[in-house]
């Protein structure tokens, strides 16, 4: 009862405290790279715009992958991501599972000037709608 009185006296400070945390999670968002379709992942890999990095465990990868993806687990992303220099001219696109680890991979290869995104939804959401995957 007292949180509403609280929040009834103080609504002006309570707005801005939203405000801030919305603008908070907006950055945070915008940092690790802005989220990509899974049509919009497929005219960038057929136009050859983009590479498709799945930071998926091995198992999760091995049980089907969108083709031509590079794999490099999220856990070993810090010391591997030179694996990518190659293609520092194109975007990357993070993918995994469901989007859990996508905005922290992309924080780390933003840092080493990687052009980000992520595939909206992970791989379920591309295993949703149907799209076809590689079995290993």
């Amino acid at each position: 009862m007292e949180f509403f009185v609280f929040i009834s006296e103080q609504w002006l400070l309570v707005s801005v405290l939203l405000v801030l945390i919305y603008v908070f999670a907006i950055t945070e968002r915008v940092k690790s790279g802005k989220p990509v379709s899974s049509q919009e992942l497929t005219r960038m890999l057929n136009a050859d715009e983009a590479v498709l990095l799945d930071v998926r465990e091995q198992k999760d990868y091995r049980e089907g992958h969108i083709v031509g993806a590079v794999h490099i687990p999220f856990t070993k992303l810090k010391d591997n991501y030179s694996e990518l220099t190659q293609n520092k001219e194109k975007t990357i696109v993070v993918a995994d599972k469901m989007g859990q680890h996508a905005g922290a991979a992309g924080r780390i290869l933003k840092q080493h000037g990687f052009n980000v995104r992520r595939l909206s939804g992970g791989m379920a959401e591309w295993k949703n709608q149907n799209l076809p995957v590689v079995k290993e």
